[in-house]
């Protein structure tokens, strides 16, 4: 039957936090407003009592058009949720210590004659490297973020100042609750209440009952209740697929700071003994963690290193946080779909835990059901195309820990020697003999995140393109000079990262 008036399909959202409202604030809009006709009615149920993660402070750039989608005015955003600019992540002693690069949300220049830029670069450098400028200095993000620039990139194709793009450094908590305001306003209600039972039914999940006795009854299940899976792993058992071979850190502490030195347009990750450390910096404060493997070292050396090694006033007792790294073998079970930490977990390195959130919200809009007869077809769908980004953002994530040098701790040994998944041992072979980036239609990370990495922890290419190979290493070194002299002269025109915000009337 189509939906109408009267039979309206039930949404259960089962947790808040940034998955829930995010999830909420979508669906809402999605489907209507409370002066039209909606398609759904929509839940929330979440517990003040049990709280949520809140640390996840780092996104990428596509947050920016999960807020356009719903109208949100940036200046708002980043006034209300103490947000600041970022133009990519600095890695620090990852490839050996004392190394340092950025992994841009931009261009490293552009194609020649349809062949990679980066080709062009490495054979510039043929002979006379020194005279040659780094590939970073041929990004214009990374330009910019050394120099504590920004401004919001251009429209017009033609110029260098359109070749990147950016995200947000945000208070999570903030976050959440300018979502709540949203949804809320949009028809979405909360009920306040701790989940106790849930009832199975011939479809999966009928209702929920809470602690104080209410019984919520739906068609559609969403499960953002974090890393309890209440639903898809306590009621309908999905099953975890666990990558701690790959990725073994297991747990974190986590500590805010008070802002130190510029504000700088960047996340940090600084590599550790057994693990690394981050450092985000918002408006009102800096957040910080050590992200480390209870197999090479303990919870107590970890914190003390986390303390050790930050900038500006301790303004809170650090918290720690365990966790497992992998997803469920499926994410979408009958009528419940998991979105967020209930759907699998990968480490903060690169920021994509928001990003996966907003690809499952993308994903069941898509396939958003036509009655309260779910098709399996949809699930089936859902579940092939979340386990590719999954796998796929393993596949990043783990070749910043297999691509070092380092064996000056057990953990560094234990990383750049250890069996690689094949989907990624097989990208790094094809970059290695002839500088060829595997480009794929669904994936987050494009060429140039692949190629930051890359460079930047010294796996280089043993041939360049034939066909740039037989072009004259003059011409190379000149397009070259010319790219790297249009981005420094572009970042230097740009206001600092302070003065940009105070023109949107955020208070840095």
């Amino acid at each position: 039957m189509e939906l109408d008036e009267r039979a309206r399909l039930r949404i259960v959202i089962v947790g808040g936090g940034t998955a829930g409202w995010m999830t909420a604030a979508t669906l809402s809009l999605t489907t209507g407003t409370p002066s039209a006709a909606r398609l759904a009615d929509i839940t929330l149920v979440e517990s003040e009592e049990i709280g949520t993660v809140g640390v996840g402070e780092a996104t990428v750039p596509h947050i920016r058009f999960f807020n356009q989608r719903l109208g949100i005015d940036e200046a708002d955003f980043v006034r209300r949720t103490k947000a600041t600019f970022k133009l990519g992540i600095e890695f620090c002693d990852w490839g050996r210590i004392g190394d340092s690069y950025i992994h841009p949300f931009g261009d490293f220049g552009h194609d020649i004659d349809g062949l990679p830029f980066h080709q062009h670069w490495l054979h510039a450098t043929r002979g006379r490297p020194d005279e040659t400028p780094a590939l970073a200095a041929c990004s214009l993000p990374i330009v910019a973020a050394r120099a504590g620039r920004f401004t919001p990139p251009l429209d017009d194709p033609r110029s260098v100042g359109s070749t990147y793009s950016y995200a947000y450094q945000f208070d999570a908590g903030l976050y959440a609750a300018y979502l709540r305001d949203y949804a809320e306003a949009r028809g979405v209600t909360r009920i306040e209440g701790r989940v106790e039972h849930v009832e199975r039914g011939p479809s999966g999940i009928a209702a929920l009952r809470l602690a104080d006795g209410q019984r919520i009854e739906g068609d559609l299940f969403v499960d953002c209740s974090g890393f309890r899976a209440l639903l898809i792993e306590g009621a309908l058992k999905a099953g975890h697929e666990d990558w701690a071979h790959w990725l073994p850190c297991d747990a974190a502490w986590a500590v805010p700071t008070a802002n130190a030195g510029a504000l700088v347009p960047y996340t940090r990750a600084t590599a550790r003994d057994a693990g690394w450390q981050w450092r985000i910096p918002l408006q009102h404060r800096t957040g910080n963690g050590h992200v480390f493997s209870t197999r090479f070292t303990d919870p107590e050396r970890a914190r003390a290193v986390l303390l050790d090694n930050l900038e500006g006033e301790v303004l809170a007792e650090p918290r720690m946080l365990r966790f497992r790294t992998g997803r469920r073998h499926r994410q979408w079970i009958d009528n419940c779909v998991a979105i967020g930490l209930s759907a699998g977990f990968l480490e903060p390195l690169e920021s994509t835990s928001i990003h996966l959130i907003q690809l499952a919200i993308g994903k069941l809009i898509e396939l958003f059901p036509n009655d309260a007869v779910l098709d399996p077809a949809d699930a089936a769908e859902f579940n092939r195309a979340m386990a590719l980004e999954y796998d796929r953002v393993r596949d990043f994530l783990v070749l910043h820990y297999c691509a070092t040098e380092r064996d000056d701790t057990p953990f560094w040994r234990h990383m750049r020697t250890m069996d690689l998944p094949p989907s990624l041992a097989g990208k790094i072979a094809a970059f290695r003999d002839r500088g060829i980036v595997e480009q794929y239609r669904e994936g987050m990370f494009l060429p140039a995140s692949w190629l930051a990495v890359y460079y930047g922890q010294r796996i280089m290419p043993e041939r360049i393109h034939p066909l740039v190979a037989a072009l004259p290493v003059a011409d190379a070194r000149a397009r070259v000079a010319a790219v790297a002299d249009a981005c420094r002269r572009t970042a230097e025109g740009m206001p600092t990262h302070a003065d940009y915000l105070a023109r949107i009337g955020a208070a840095a």
